[in-house]
């Protein structure tokens, strides 16, 4: 059997987001708003091998550089994500995404009941309770949140 290697074009401006969880890609593509209607090219790998983790997706944007908002929503998916900011084919800044102690509009409470949930003008703060176990809580329902069925705002 003949071994072909994966040849993906280096980018010249953008965002490489490298360590996503194997198979959480899609989710962090969905969580970003990144769905290739910009015209600007996207490049997807998804379960790809990794001398740190046993498979890793690999996501990168042109044309696009992610700000700390948008960190604070990968850090809930995929907690070992590295982002890589590309300027004119190299690395400029390499960081680690980290959970903050509140994620503030970006989810929203599963709890029907909740304030953030009325026609209120009220927006959604998620407390981390436990950064490990990915915990959450409601600030205003005091709801405990499981991350893998929160759905964006």
């Amino acid at each position: 059997m003949q071994e072909s290697n994966l040849i993906v074009r280096r980018i010249k401006d953008g965002t490489v987001i490298d360590h996503i969880e194997g198979g959480k890609g899609l989710k962090v593509l969905d969580a970003l708003g990144i769905n290739g209607e910009d015209g600007d090219v996207i490049t997807v790998a998804l379960n790809v091998p990794s001398g740190k983790y046993s498979k890793k997706d690999i996501i990168k944007v042109e044309n696009r550089y992610l700000q700390d908002f948008d960190t604070n929503k990968l850090a809930v998916i995929s907690p070992k994500a590295t982002i890589n900011i590309i300027k004119d084919y190299k690395l400029v800044e390499k960081r680690r995404v980290a959970l903050p102690n509140k994620i503030e509009k970006i989810f929203r409470c599963s709890n029907p009941d909740c304030i953030t949930n009325s026609k209120e003008d009220i927006e959604s703060v998620m407390e981390v309770i436990d950064k490990n176990g990915l915990v959450l809580k409601c600030k205003y329902c005091t709801r405990i949140l499981d991350v893998n069925q929160l759905k964006y705002c």
